[in-house]
This record gives C-alpha cells, sequence and structure tokens, in this order.
C-alpha cells in the first residue's frame, strides 16, 4: 500500500524541461525524453541578474523575446505552453517544487558565460539537496569534462551524424500562470536606436539556412571576408545558433545533404557550391571548436590564456583611443565604418571583426577584456566561447597561434576598393574620390571627420616589437604554449606534430572546470 501511495506521488510530480540556448521543439533531445517520462512544465527562467552584465545588451533581448514567442508557438501545437518565470533560478525551482514537487529537470549543458556557470553549479547543488535528477544532454558536440583534445573532432564528426530528434507528437502538460519578460535593464541605451540585421525566431532561421544553402552562399568563399558582400554572403546563422532556435546538428546535416545534392551534377553545373559547402563544414566545427575552449578553460573569458603575456598590455589603458575606437572615430576610415555598422546592425563579418580587434589590441595597445566585453554588448550573435577564444587570438595572448596585425588602410583597398562601404557609414568622407577616401588625412578634407590617433606604421612596429620581443627565447613562454597546444589545439592543424618535451603529460583537466556535483 505505502508503494503504491509514492509510486501515485511520483507519478503526480511535474518534469520540467528548462529551456536555455535551445529555443526549438524540433532536434530538442531534453524535450524529447522529458515527454515520454510524464506530466512536462516546459519552462524559460528570464533572470534579470544575467540580464544586467555588461556583454547582455538589448539587441540580444529582443532577438531572445522573439525566439520565445515563435517557441511558445511551436509548444502551443504540442498541446501545452512555455511557462516564462522572471527571476532566480534557485527561487523558481523551489516555488515550483513547493507547489507540485519536481521529479526530474531536463535540459541540454550551457555552455555560456562564467555569470551562467556559477549559476549552474548552484542549482546543481539545490537539485541534489532536494533528491531532484537534473540531466542535462550535450548540445554542440562541445564536451563537458574533456581531458585533452586527442579524438575531439572524430568525436564532435559522430555526433554530427547522428539522427535528429523529433519533436513530440503530444505533450502531458500542466496549466501554470507564465510572466511576462521583463523590459531590458538598458532599454534606453542609444546603441538600441538601429536597424538590426538579424531577427529571432526558428522560421527565419530556416529561411536563412534555405536562402544560404539554395542561393546566397554560392560565392561564400570570395565574398565573405569583404562588408560589401559579406551581409549577402554569408550564413548570418550565428545568432540563431547561440540561441538555439536551429540546432548545430540539422544545420551541419542539411549542408551536408546538399553537398550530397551538388556532387550529382555535372562538373560544369555546381559552380563554387563545392567550395562554399566545403568551408562552411568546416566553420561549424570551429564554431565548436572555440567554444569547446571556453567549457575546458572558464578562466580565459577573465584572464590571458598564457601567463606569459600577464602585465603586457598592463601598464596603460588609454580611454580616449578606447573611445574613439568604440565610436568609429579613430580616424581610419575601414576601422570606423566597421564599428559604426556594427552599432547599427549588430552583426560584423569575420575578417572585420578581427581588424577590430587587432586595431584595439596592437596599434591602441588596449588590454583585451574591456573591448571584448563592449563588442559583446554589440553582437547580436554573441557567443562567449567563441567570443572570448577569439578575442585572445586575435589579441595574441594565446601564445600558440600566429601574430596578426591587419593594416587597416591594405584591408581597406582591399575589401572597399571603391570606397562604397566607407561612404554609406562614414558620410563625412562621401565627398572624397576612390583614393582620398582610403588615407583622408593626405588631403584637406575640411570636415568634421577626425584626424588619425596614431600613426599607423609606427604603432604598429612598436607592437609587433613588444610581442614578438616576449616570445623570443622566452623559455617559459615555450613549455607553457605547448601546455596550451596540447590542451586546446586542433588535431586537424598539425599541432599534433608539436615536439613535446618527453616527460610524463600531466592531467590537463582545470581545476576551475565546471564540475556539477552528482
Amino acid at each position: 500500500m505505502q508503494r503504491e501511495i509514492i509510486l501515485s506521488r511520483v507519478q503526480q510530480m511535474i518534469n520540467v524541461v528548462w529551456f536555455k540556448r535551445d529555443l526549438r521543439v524540433h532536434d530538442n533531445e531534453a524535450l524529447v525524453r522529458a515527454a515520454k517520462t510524464g506530466r512536462v512544465l516546459p519552462l524559460y527562467i528570464y533572470e534579470p541578474s544575467l540580464w544586467r552584465q555588461e556583454e547582455m545588451s538589448c539587441r540580444q533581448h529582443d532577438f531572445l523575446k522573439a525566439s520565445l514567442e515563435e517557441l511558445n508557438g511551436a509548444l502551443h501545437e504540442l498541446g501545452c505552453k512555455l511557462i516564462i518565470k522572471n527571476g532566480d533560478a534557485i527561487d523558481i525551482l523551489r516555488d515550483l517544487h513547493v507547489r507540485y514537487g519536481i521529479n526530474h529537470v531536463y535540459s541540454h549543458q550551457e555552455t555560456w558565460n562564467g555569470w551562467t556557470y556559477r549559476r549552474d553549479i548552484k542549482v546543481a547543488r539545490w537539485l541534489k539537496s532536494h533528491d531532484i535528477r537534473w540531466f542535462e544532454v550535450n548540445q554542440n558536440g562541445v564536451i563537458r569534462g574533456l581531458k585533452d583534445r586527442n579524438g575531439w573532432a572524430k568525436k564532435w564528426q559522430t555526433q554530427m551524424a547522428t539522427s535528429q530528434f523529433l519533436a513530440p507528437k503530444k505533450i502531458e502538460s500542466i496549466s501554470e500562470p507564465s510572466d511576462a519578460i521583463e523590459v531590458h535593464p538598458n532599454r534606453s541605451d542609444k546603441n538600441n536606436k538601429t536597424q538590426i540585421l538579424l531577427k529571432g525566431g526558428r522560421k527565419e532561421g530556416l529561411g536563412l539556412l534555405s536562402s544560404f544553402l539554395n542561393n546566397r552562399g554560392e560565392h561564400y568563399t570570395k565574398k565573405m571576408s569583404s562588408p560589401l558582400t559579406a551581409y549577402d554572403s554569408c550564413s548570418l546563422l550565428s545568432a540563431h545558433l547561440a540561441f538555439g532556435t536551429l540546432s548545430m546538428t540539422e544545420v551541419f546535416q542539411a549542408a551536408e545533404n546538399r553537398k550530397l545534392e551538388i556532387q550529382t551534377l555535372k562538373k560544369s553545373d555546381r559552380s563554387k557550391w563545392p567550395s562554399t559547402l566545403n568551408s562552411f563544414l568546416g566553420r561549424l566545427r570551429w564554431h565548436c571548436h572555440f567554444i569547446q575552449k571556453l567549457e575546458d578553460e572558464p578562466r580565459i573569458e577573465f584572464e590571458n590564456m598564457h601567463s606569459a603575456y600577464n602585465g603586457l598590455r598592463c601598464d596603460t589603458f588609454n580611454e580616449d583611443h578606447f573611445v574613439a575606437w568604440k565610436t568609429g572615430n579613430t580616424g581610419y576610415p575601414m576601422i570606423d565604418a566597421c564599428m559604426r555598422a556594427l552599432m547599427q546592425t549588430g552583426w560584423l563579418n569575420f575578417r572585420m571583426r578581427a581588424m577590430l580587434v587587432s586595431f584595439s589590441s596592437y596599434h591602441l595597445w588596449l588590454h583585451w577584456r574591456r573591448p571584448a566585453i563592449y563588442l559583446g554588448s554589440l553582437f547580436v550573435d554573441f557567443e562567449p566561447g567563441i567570443h572570448f577564444s577569439q578575442m585572445q587570438m586575435q589579441s595574441g595572448t594565446t601564445g600558440i597561434n600566429s601574430i596578426r596585425i591587419y593594416n587597416p588602410v591594405k584591408q581597406s583597398y582591399d575589401h572597399d576598393p571603391d570606397g562604397v562601404f566607407i561612404r554609406k557609414w562614414v558620410p563625412e568622407l562621401a565627398h572624397l574620390n576612390n583614393t582620398e577616401i582610403h588615407e583622408p588625412w593626405r588631403v584637406n578634407i575640411n570636415t568634421s571627420y577626425p584626424a588619425q590617433i596614431i600613426e599607423e606604421q609606427v604603432a604598429r612596429k612598436k607592437a609587433a616589437d613588444r610581442v614578438y620581443g616576449l616570445r623570443q627565447n622566452n623559455t617559459h613562454h615555450n613549455l607553457k604554449s605547448q601546455e596550451i597546444a596540447r590542451k586546446h589545439g586542433s588535431r586537424k592543424s598539425g599541432l599534433r606534430n608539436l615536439q613535446f618535451n618527453k616527460q610524463k603529460k600531466q592531467p590537463l583537466l582545470d581545476p576551475n572546470q565546471l564540475k556539477l556535483p552528482f
């Protein structure tokens, strides 16, 4: 009799599906598994403390709201609705547990920023203390608790080849009031007066995926580097992957299927598609490769990956240079056009992002952390794992990557030869001819456009001398670089051939890596 009472109690309890960065019903393993176990409460927790972080912006907030609205519609077709609760995650879970009793919590592993890492650790402890099992399933091929990178690429490829999870046909749910999402704390921020390029919601993501694979992406490899052509030729899927309106698996498999389709055509009919698809598939792997870096070593969100660079840029931080850079007033037209475009649209192609970081890190000699936070707030597609890994890579603090100091004048001539992009975003220079517009300091422009804040060649040489000087004949640098390469390096890039010291390898699991207390 007692066993039957206990069983009845368990059957009446709810299973919470905690939506995080997986805002979809298709290919959502957590939702599928929960739906098989009984009554489900589909939950999204809007956490004001998270959205008060400096890198969390209104433009990301708007993408989220649109995606949640569409997710709610998709769940409604399955016989339930999305329950939104505002507040602290533990407080909300505690309240639900008191009123209903939580049997299990299902979610995808969230590989996000330091704030969410710390929150997940607290939630895990609370759930364990109340005998509630938390089933976290893998997302994006990023592996929690990874000891080293040996075999990672193969494991990732295997996951990308697994069958997608079809949405449940019906979900047994409960009736629970939902909160309205709070207004973003910086709603009045001037950066929100924009024409944001990327819109939220799964339908938007599917449309972009289809148009890229069937039309826009044909000349992807040729056109992705220039801001003139990148807006049309790049996939523009980054925000949808960051918020999970599309899964990495379905994007990868769609590209693979398109590749197989192209292979059936005569060579004369294939155009540039084989190159496009190979390049795009490679970039999907790199997407997860960089997220894995932050998962393995969360401190790189805050600290130099390589300790030899500690103090390299800490002697000074020129506030005037920082303000000029972040407002697009450096006196270098391509730098300023890219920054102004980013401020207005929320997106910029990869090469131009790298150029902005290079300019701030080398020419202006700014420590990467504050520019990283500012850029993160501008990107609708802000993805901490990629963002902070790339910030360190482009600023030269990883110790294992080549130093890339972009010449902004050369980039201007190469990727905007007729000044079309510059004229659009720096209208003060619109009257200049196609040569003058790249180097306005050579003529009397008679406008409000600012003078150069630094002399490019001088600043570039000074920065290069400092960085290369640190690398040369530095035993600590070399030994630490080998350790970093072993832990973070791609095994497909030749790093496996590095000559490591012939000593017993130590475990590479960072003691600060996220470990949930289960």
